[in-house]
């Protein structure tokens, strides 16, 4: 099997390893009688809800809205372990920690859910390859941004009741703040490439 293969079988099993952790905490949660939605949400500028910076996009208010942003990170988080598992981690754990505290700052009220992050998987596989001037990763954003490209109306305070477009601008912004704390630093004229290594 080659690298490139069994990155993409581990990249696979860990997104999907992460689904299955939110369609668990879902199934705890109806057990519980919404106990960990009530706990463990965001509650904006309360401390006692700082903590649902962590756990919010885990915890989803139904399976409907669990579905939602199945695929969309599926897709997106398969895409961004495909250039390694730091480059992941450090990806999705920016957009996490900017949609959380963004949310937990500006929300207007109990916020729960991983659509944040799904915003910042898209942001960054859409701007890293500006920052990169890599043109398949230029070409992955053209196509993304044709496939999904109509989910950043969701970054707007006009979206409906009950949406966090707080979760979804935070989220978004992490997404580029982490494409360009990985971008690759360009070699000097005659010099060798010394491209970040965060590659795993």
């Amino acid at each position: 099997m080659t690298p490139l293969a069994r990155r993409a079988r581990t990249g696979l099993v860990t997104v999907a390893g992460l689904v299955a952790v939110m369609w668990a905490a879902l199934l705890l949660d109806a057990v519980l009688g919404n106990g960990l939605v009530r706990t463990l949400g965001i509650a904006p500028r309360r401390l006692e809800g700082l903590d649902g910076v962590v756990f919010a996009p885990l915890l989803h208010s139904g399976a409907g809205h669990l579905a939602g942003n199945t695929l969309p990170l599926l897709v997106l988080g398969f895409l961004a372990f495909l250039e390694g598992a730091r480059r992941f981690l450090v990806a999705i754990g920016v957009s996490w920690m900017a949609s959380g505290l963004g949310t937990w700052l500006f929300g207007g009220g109990l916020t729960i859910g991983a659509s944040g992050v799904v915003f910042g998987l898209f942001t960054y596989l859409v701007t890293r390859g500006f920052y990169n001037r890599d043109w398949k990763q230029i070409l992955l954003a053209v196509v993304l941004f044709a496939a999904y490209g109509s989910i950043l109306w969701g970054i707007l305070p006009v979206v409906g009741p009950n949406i966090s477009w707080q979760a979804h601008l935070f989220g978004a912004l992490g997404g580029v703040l982490a494409a360009f704390l990985l971008r690759r630093e360009r070699p000097a004229p005659g010099g060798t490439d010394r491209s970040w290594s965060g590659q795993g």
